[in-house]
């Protein structure tokens, strides 16, 4: 049986000094070896550069000389030398050695001398026998530079490609500990906008207590119980005269179209009202309320060779006009409706109910800006929520990789908090 081995537990800021300290001195020789070879490599496409240089001066000059026998030969060399020049001009050397920036300078290389090869097989062969001492040179730089990138080449994909999961095991514990600050950030963040949220909510449930306050209180609070009360009649009275909505719609078609419902210009009128706002129309009759009355006559009087009502629905019809017109059923009602507008009139003309009711709208006013207010915050809120909930979970990945890291090339097991 195998034993287990122990766990090693670290907090965030304790990992990277722990690795360094494991790895040192496996690390160190081979990241010096990258930075030796990387620097040779850069002396090495140095000297191809100056080399690519030497090659188009030197054709150059032949050119200027009009020499019959050269100037062919001087052109194409001129021309393969300017684009060896640009070839090696593009490689980038990196500042900072790690295996990603090695492997990409490695291949970066590798393109350029391969391609250069190909064209020196094809074209120094075609400028021989001239320029003889030139090609020489370059050819043994060239030669020099792909040795020394044969072994950074050897290197790159035999030995250094082993430290790869520890360079991206150290790249994560400096990425832990950005993250952890960012966690740290949002913790702050979310507790600003739940203070902001929480006075938001108090100053808004001040407003709307102080808002519920003024209309149950004073005048306000007065009309709110009538308006109670106008409610209430509205529908007795709609209720009364529920049987007469049909037969007043017929009514008013007839005096619409000029079928002789013989309504007066002002009955007309009201019977609109009545049809659009029954308490309205009742509360503002006059005593006895006779326009309703003759509204009532002249339906009688239509009903039954110009309306064509139902049976049912004409009873129905002429017994409430029985009701109202003999036995006055309305007289009640009537009086409370006027009584109940007589008292919204003198309530709503009071002076104080301006100042009330101008108070009444900066609170609204106040009372929206902070709803628009919460609904910002809350957006915030979720925002913030979101954004903290994937840091931890890029916190948690984060370690579990480090954890994976480690024993896979170490062999130890380690925690970290």
């Amino acid at each position: 049986m195998g034993t287990l081995l122990s766990e090693i537990k670290l907090s965030s800021k304790e990992v990277k000094r722990w690795l360094e300290n494991e790895t040192h001195s496996l690390f160190v020789p081979v990241h010096a070896k990258a930075q030796k070879l990387r620097d040779e490599m850069r002396k090495a496409l140095e000297s191809l550069l100056d080399s690519s240089k030497m090659l188009f001066e030197n054709s150059g000059k032949e050119i200027e000389k009009r020499n019959m026998k050269t100037y062919s030969r001087a052109r194409a060399l001129n021309k393969l030398s300017r684009l060896f020049v640009e070839r090696f001009k593009q490689i980038s050397t990196p500042d900072q050695v790690s295996y990603d920036s090695l492997a990409k300078f490695t291949q970066e290389t590798q393109r350029a001398l391969l391609i250069t090869e190909v064209d020196l097989r094809n074209w120094f062969t075609r400028i021989s026998p001239f320029f003889i001492i030139d090609r020489r040179k370059f050819s043994m730089v060239f030669d020099r530079a792909k040795d020394v990138f044969k072994d950074l080449n050897s290197f790159v994909a035999k030995e250094y490609v082993k430290t790869k999961t520890l360079e991206e095991t150290f790249q994560l514990t400096e990425k832990l500990g950005i993250l952890e600050q960012q966690l740290t950030a949002l913790e702050q963040q979310k507790a600003r906008i739940a203070d902001e949220k929480s006075l938001c909510e108090k100053e808004l449930a001040r407003v709307q207590l102080e808002m519920a306050e003024l209309r149950s209180k004073g005048h306000l609070g007065q009309l709110s119980q009538l308006e109670t009360e106008i409610e209430a009649l509205a529908a007795d009275v709609r209720k009364s005269l529920q049987h007469l909505q049909k037969p007043f719609i017929k009514l008013q078609s007839l005096a619409l179209h000029g079928g002789g419902s013989g309504l007066m210009q002002d009955e007309s009128k009201k019977l609109d009202q009545y049809l659009a706002n029954p308490f309205e129309a009742l509360a503002t009759e006059k005593e006895g309320y006779p326009l309703l009355k003759a509204i009532l006559t002249k339906l009688d009087q239509s009903m039954a060779e110009k309306l064509n009502l139902k049976p049912d629905k004409e009873r129905k019809a002429k017994q409430a006009i029985e009701n109202i017109l003999r036995a006055n059923a309305l007289d009640d009602l009537y009086r409370r409706c006027s009584a109940a507008l007589a008292r919204r009139k003198m309530i709503s003309e009071a002076p104080e109910i301006s100042s009330v009711y101008s108070h009444l709208s900066k609170l609204k006013e106040k009372a929206e800006e902070l709803e628009k207010k919460k609904m910002v915050i809350t957006s915030e809120e979720v925002a913030a929520e979101r954004a903290y909930s994937e840091t931890v979970e890029k916190i948690r990945s984060c370690k579990t990789t480090i954890e994976k890291n480690v024993f896979d090339f170490l062999g130890k097991r380690i925690h970290v908090n």
